[in-house]
C-alpha cells in the first residue's frame, strides 16, 4: 500500500561527493569501468578500478582548480566515454558547476547554450573538435577553457593533460579535496529536450541528485558482481544519474558502441544490467519473438510459459532455465532491465518478466533529478509505472470523475527552478510542490499510472477529453506498428480524432504479400475500425496517415510530437 518503502540499506549524503568516496572506499579494487580500445585493428580492453576511478577524480578536479576553474561552470559535450563521466565527477565533486550538453545539437544550438549557461570552460571529444577549434579562435562567448576528451590538437589541451596537471597541483594544494558545498546550491545546469531557444535550463543542486541516488538504492537492487552497459546519452539526466547509481552499487560499467550494436554488446560483456528506452526494448522483443517463430518453436515456448506460470503460483521459479535459449540471444546473463523516457508496452515488459530477465520501469523528469516512482521486484503492476519513491509526495491536483488529473511532487529531489526564467519557474513550483504537466492518477494500492501529457489533451466540442497516449497504447500493439501518434485535428469548429502511424513494410509483404501503399491502408484501416469497436464513440479514430519514414525523436527516442503535427 502507499509509498514504495525501502527494503536495502542505502547511505544517504547530501553530496554527490560523498557518494563517489563512499564507492571508492567500499569497492577501490572492483572495476569501476571496462574501457574497449582498438588497437592495432583489435579491441584491448582497459580496465579503470574504482580506487583509480577516484585518484583521476581527484587529479582532473585539482588541475581544473589549476586553471582557474574554482566555482565556475564547466560544460560537457560528446559521445559517451569515461572522459566524459569523469568530467562530471570532477566538477561536481570538487570544482563548480557541470553543465551536459546533447551531443546531437547543432553548431548555432550548441553556441546558444554555451551562452545562456554562461559556461567559463567546454570539454569537448572528436565529433565537435573543428567546430570548437574555430570557436575557441574567435572565441564571441570569452569562453577561459577548451578541453579535448582525448588529444586533438596542439594548442588544445585534453583530459589526460589537466589530469598530470592536477597531479602536480595535488602535492600543494588541497582545496579540491577542501571543497564542501552547500547541498541546496546549483550543481548541475541542464537542459530540457527542445530547441535550444524554447528549451528550459534546470538548476539542480548536490541535494537533488544525491537524495535520488538515496531512493535509487534504497528500493533497486545492483550487486557489485552486475556487469552494467551504459546506453542512455550521459547528457539527458537519467543518464548520468543513472551511471552514478551504479557506481555507487559497485557495478562494472562498460560504453556501448551504438544502437545497432546493442546485442552485441550485451553477449560481448555478459552484460546483466541494462538501462534503456522502450523503443529500443520493443525492437528486442520483436526480434526474439520473431526468431521464436522462424524456428517454429511458438508452440514449445507458449506451454513453457504455462508450466512457468503454474510453477509459480507455488513458488517455484524455473524461468531462466526454461528460456535459456532466449536468454542467451541476449548475451546470455541479462537479469535486470530498467525502461525509462516513455511508456513501455504492457506486452513487452510482460514478456521479459515472463522469461525470467526482471524488467520494471519508472517516472520522471529532469526537473526531478529525476525520478518520482517506479516499480521494484515487490511492486509491480503492468501498466502503471509503480510507485512513489519513499523521499518523494506525490498528489493528483483537480482529479476528474476518473480520479485523472495533474501530478504534483515534493521532495528533495525537486529542482532549485529555471536558470534565469522566474516566471517559468514560478508557474511549476507552487506551495512546495512541482507541477509536472503530466496526467495520472493512483490506484487504491499506491500504483502510479500516467494518462498524457496536459498540453496533448484532445479538448472536443461536446467538452469530453480524449487522452492521446491511452489510444495510441491500443495501437502500438498491432505487430506491424513501429510507432504512431494520436492527435486532434481540425474540422470546423471541432477536433476529431487522427492517427498517424509508422509501419513495417517487411511484415506486409510476409504476412499479406504486398507492398502496395494503398493495399496496406485498407489492412491498417480494418484493424483500426476493430480497435474504434473497443472505444467510446467520441474517442474514435476518424483519420488515419501512414508512413515507412521514422518520426522525428529526441535524443533518449521520444517523439518529437509537435513537430511531427504540424509536418502532417
Amino acid at each position: 500500500m502507499g509509498k514504495l518503502e525501502a527494503i536495502y540499506d542505502a547511505p544517504s549524503f547530501p553530496l554527490i561527493k560523498d557518494y563517489i568516496n563512499y564507492t571508492a572506499e567500499k569497492h577501490g579494487d572492483c572495476d569501476a569501468f571496462v574501457i574497449k580500445e582498438m588497437v592495432g585493428g583489435e579491441p584491448f580492453y582497459r580496465h579503470i578500478s574504482y580506487r583509480l576511478m577516484a585518484k583521476q577524480i581527484r587529479e582532473l578536479g585539482s588541475g581544473l582548480l589549476r586553471l582557474g576553474l574554482k566555482g565556475k561552470r564547466v560544460a560537457v559535450i560528446g559521445a559517451n566515454c569515461y572522459e566524459w563521466m569523469l568530467t562530471y565527477m570532477a566538477v561536481v565533486c570538487g570544482v563548480g558547476v557541470i553543465i551536459p550538453l546533447d551531443k546531437e545539437l547543432t553548431e548555432t544550438e550548441l553556441l546558444l547554450s554555451l551562452e545562456r549557461s554562461k559556461a567559463d570552460c567546454v570539454v569537448f571529444d572528436k565529433q565537435h573538435g573543428e567546430h570548437m577549434r574555430l570557436l575557441s579562435e574567435s572565441n564571441p562567448l570569452g569562453i577561459k577553457h577548451f578541453i579535448s576528451t582525448k588529444k586533438l590538437y596542439d594548442n588544445i589541451p585534453c583530459v589526460n593533460d589537466i589530469i598530470e596537471l592536477g597531479t602536480l597541483h595535488l602535492q600543494e594544494d588541497s582545496s579540491f579535496d577542501d571543497y564542501d558545498p552547500d547541498p541546496d546550491e546549483m550543481a548541475v545546469i541542464i537542459f530540457t529536450s527542445g530547441t535550444t531557444s524554447s528549451s528550459k535550463a534546470v538548476m539542480l543542486s548536490n541535494r537533488n541528485v544525491a537524495g535520488n541516488l538515496y531512493d535509487l538504492l534504497s528500493v533497486e537492487k545492483v550487486y557489485s558482481t552486475d556487469r552494467n552497459l551504459l546506453f542512455l546519452p550521459l547528457h539527458h539526466t537519467f543518464g548520468h544519474v543513472g551511471a552514478l547509481f551504479f557506481l555507487c552499487s559497485g557495478a562494472c560499467n562498460m560504453f556501448c558502441d551504438g544502437l545497432r550494436y546493442v546485442q552485441k554488446n550485451l553477449k560481448e560483456y555478459k552484460i546483466t544490467t541494462f538501462v534503456c528506452v522502450p523503443l529500443l526494448l520493443e525492437s528486442m522483443y520483436r526480434m526474439i519473438i520473431a526468431n521464436v517463430e522462424k524456428r517454429g518453436m511458438t508452440g514449445k515456448v507458449k506451454a513453457a510459459l504455462k508450466i512457468s506460470h503454474g510453477l509459480g503460483k507455488v513458488h517455484i521459479d524455473v524461468r531462466r532455465r526454461l528460456f535459456k535459449a532466449i536468454i542467451d540471444e541476449l548475451g546470455g546473463e541479462l537479469r535486470f532491465i530498467i525502461s525509462g523516457a516513455s511508456a513501455l508496452s504492457k506486452k513487452v515488459a510482460k514478456g521479459f518478466n515472463d522469461f525470467g530477465i526482471l524488467t520494471v520501469q519508472g517516472y520522471g523528469l529532469t526537473e526531478t533529478s529525476p525520478v518520482l516512482a517506479a516499480e521494484n521486484v515487490e511492486n509491480m503492476r503492468y501498466g502503471s509505472v509503480g510507485k512513489v519513491f519513499p523521499s518523494v509526495d506525490i498528489t493528483i491536483e483537480n482529479p476528474d470523475e476518473n480520479g485523472i488529473g495533474e501530478i504534483a511532487a515534493k521532495g528533495p529531489n525537486v529542482m532549485l527552478g529555471y536558470y534565469e526564467m522566474p516566471e517559468e519557474t514560478a508557474a511549476v513550483l507552487k506551495d512546495g510542490k512541482f507541477y509536472t504537466g503530466d496526467l495520472g492518477r493512483i490506484d487504491k494500492d499506491g500504483f502510479l499510472y500516467i494518462t498524457g501529457r496536459k498540453k496533448n489533451v484532445i479538448v472536443l466540442k461536446s467538452g469530453k477529453n480524449v487522452y492521446p497516449e491511452e489510444i495510441e497504447s491500443l495501437v502500438s500493439r498491432l505487430p506491424y506498428v513501429n510507432e504512431n501518434i494520436i492527435y486532434g485535428k481540425k474540422k470546423g469548429d471541432n477536433y476529431l480524432v487522427a492517427l498517424k502511424l509508422v509501419y513495417n513494410e517487411s511484415y506486409f509483404k510476409e504476412k499479406h504479400n504486398t507492398t502496395d501503399p494503398d493495399a496496406v491502408y485498407g489492412l491498417i484501416k480494418a484493424d483500426v475500425t476493430a480497435i474504434n469497436e473497443e472505444l467510446p464513440a467520441y474517442k474514435h479514430i476518424k483519420d488515419i496517415l501512414i508512413q515507412t519514414t521514422p518520426m522525428v525523436k529526441t535524443s533518449t527516442a521520444k517523439i518529437k510530437r509537435h513537430e511531427e503535427i504540424g509536418k502532417k
